[in-house]
């Protein structure tokens, strides 16, 4: 995260020095108007005398506020370009990092927490640079300018008198920060967890209807959005409390100003107008004052918030070491895999072992098996979205783990069983963003699909925007669409993920036949529970906990009387039964 920061920071290497120079200039410019003030005051016990000179420093003053408005309006431009470009840049190379991390890494963070991430953390990050660059330095360029033009140009006593209510200020400050920081972090924490409930809410709410457990979330969120509340008024109260003391402390370098000043006026050793500018000089400290506590209080906030997003920035990458001339590499699609054995990170029971499979290009490999028996984590291997001791898969000959990944993934079109579908156009989930596809190639992966009337009935064709999650689909069509990517990318290894499970068999059996025409010269993997989806495979697998229980072809399984056989005989009475039905 540090790295990210700097990097960020060192764009506006140029913008920063010159916003940060005009602010002093601003400062500066902010004390002139109070000494013309204070001089046309002391003019007037002459007006008749001084007339013009009044009138010329009036015109003075005219065009002070015009340059500061002129010099306000740059930097504060500047300062709004660096502090949104910062927050761009850190969302961006979060976004980035969230892509390349590990499955096992992305999994342990729920969506509420990375939505907290990308909105209140970068946000807090954002603020503070601002805060930072623009408030700090005005701040430092008032105590320098301001205190060196009163204790010059009026009284350094009345200037080091008016100072020590700023100085008890700042040692209230020191003793109110901590408790900031302390009931922010639990104000953080409490907007994750109802976020994340927020997010489970929605995703949920088809069942939440269908169960009508409406009434019940509503008192849960009622009471997690009392909590985040009650912690943001924490929050807000010791906020207050740093205001308060500072206005106090402010009141009372008025106070002392207007009675030891008045003093120094009737001693005449400064004169009324100089007494004028002096309470002009005051007025400069208002806003830096205040700006104190939200500074240090904005810091252990984003403090809060960088140690938050350094956790995501450390945790570990997917590791890339694809050159830009390999990435169009091809592979065979031979694969073989020796005496695997698996268990998911923090579980010590074994999701696959011993497990030994060995498919060549221009075959089909059929894997059945209960649910939980390890058929997808055995794709997921095979895709390296787990790390996996090197010699257990191989692929043409080649250790998995010495293939770049790029390579790799790039031979695999891998169709999930999810079939997750982005809120997009058809023709954007089809091709998935990639520009370097025809229009005619992509509805020729639809017909193949069995998808392309559905898509023709559409109000746009490809065209059309579907839903979030493809919820605009029926079941059927957002697998078709999902599988018509196989037909479009140019892939060597075809893996088809419990993909037809929302199709009736009519239609299962002519994608199959598809399929197996698409897969002539490439490798292909089709998982199912269902016995027609993979009784024409080279070799069928049955998993079982994790373990090869039987193997062979259709007929040789069936003869065998186990497990396939009875989810053969389970899938026959049940088509028996709806036909007869």
């Amino acid at each position: 995260m540090k790295k990210v920061l700097i990097d960020s920071l060192k764009k506006y290497k140029w913008q920063i020095p010159i916003q940060i120079i005009l602010m002093g200039l601003n400062i500066y410019i902010l004390t002139i108007p109070a000494a013309i003030i204070g001089n046309i005051i002391d003019l007037f016990y002459d007006i008749e005398a001084n007339k013009q000179i009044i009138v010329n420093n009036t015109y003075y003053l005219l065009v002070i506020c015009i340059v500061y408005l002129l010099n306000r309006l740059i930097w504060k431009y500047l300062e709004t370009y660096i502090s949104r470009g910062v927050e761009r840049d850190i969302k961006s190379k979060l976004f980035q990092r969230f892509l390349k991390l590990k499955l096992q890494n992305i999994q342990s963070i729920k969506n509420g927490e990375i939505m907290s991430y990308f909105v209140k953390d970068t946000n807090e990050i954002r603020s503070t640079v601002y805060r930072i660059i623009s408030h700090g330095a005005r701040t430092f360029f008032t105590f320098i300018i301001a205190i060196y033009r009163m204790a010059s140009g009026v009284n350094i006593y009345l200037t080091f008198a008016v100072m020590i209510p700023i100085i008890i200020a700042s040692i209230l400050l020191v003793k109110i920060k901590k408790y900031v920081e302390i009931s922010f972090k639990k104000a953080q924490d409490k907007f994750t967890e109802m976020s994340e409930y927020i997010q489970e809410s929605t995703d949920s709410v088809r069942t939440t209807k269908a169960y009508s457990c409406e009434g019940s979330q509503l008192k849960d969120f009622i009471r997690k959005n009392k909590l985040v509340r009650q912690s943001n008024n924490t929050v807000d109260v010791y906020s207050n409390l740093l205001s308060t003391c500072i206005q106090i402390c402010f009141g009372m370098c008025y106070a002392i100003s207007l009675l030891f000043g008045a003093k120094l006026v009737l001693d005449g050793k400064i004169t009324v107008g100089e007494l004028v500018t002096f309470n002009g000089y005051i007025g400069l400290f208002v806003n830096p004052v205040n700006w104190i506590p939200q500074i240090i209080s904005r810091f252990k906030r984003a403090q809060i918030a960088y140690e938050r997003l350094d956790k995501v920035f450390k945790l570990d990458v997917e590791k890339s070491n694809t050159k830009n001339n390999l990435k169009k590499e091809k592979l065979e699609g031979n694969i073989e895999i020796t005496d695997l054995s698996f268990h998911y990170p923090g579980v010590l029971d074994k999701a696959l072992e011993n497990i030994n499979i060995d498919v060549r290009k221009g075959k089909t490999l059929g894997i059945i098996g209960t649910i939980g028996s390890g058929k997808t984590t055995l794709m997921n291997l095979i895709t390296r979205l787990y790390s996996i001791p090197n010699g257990k898969i191989k692929i043409d000959g080649r250790d998995i783990n010495d293939i770049p990944i790029e390579v790799l993934r790039n031979n695999i079109c891998y169709i999930t069983q999810d079939n997750f579908l982005f809120s997009t156009t058809l023709k954007d989930n089809i091709c998935l963003f990639k520009e370097e596809y025809e229009e005619d190639d992509i509805k020729e992966s639809t017909k193949k699909a069995i998808v392309y009337e559905d898509i023709q009935h559409m109000p746009e064709g490809l065209k059309t925007v579907i839903g979030e999650r493809g919820g605009d689909l029926s079941g059927g069509q957002r697998q078709r669409v999902a599988i018509s990517r196989a037909f479009l990318k140019n892939s060597t290894i075809l893996i088809f993920d419990d993909t037809f499970s929302a199709l009736d068999n009519r239609t299962s059996e002519k994608l199959i036949e598809n399929i197996r025409e698409l897969s002539e010269e490439k490798t292909c993997i089709i998982i199912s529970n269902k016995v027609s989806d993979v009784k024409h495979s080279n070799e069928i697998i049955v998993l079982d906990n994790g373990k090869i229980i039987e193997r062979g072809i259709h007929e040789e399984l069936i003869n065998q009387k186990g497990i396939y056989h009875d989810f053969y005989e389970q899938q026959s009475t049940k088509e028996e039964t709806g036909i007869l039905a």
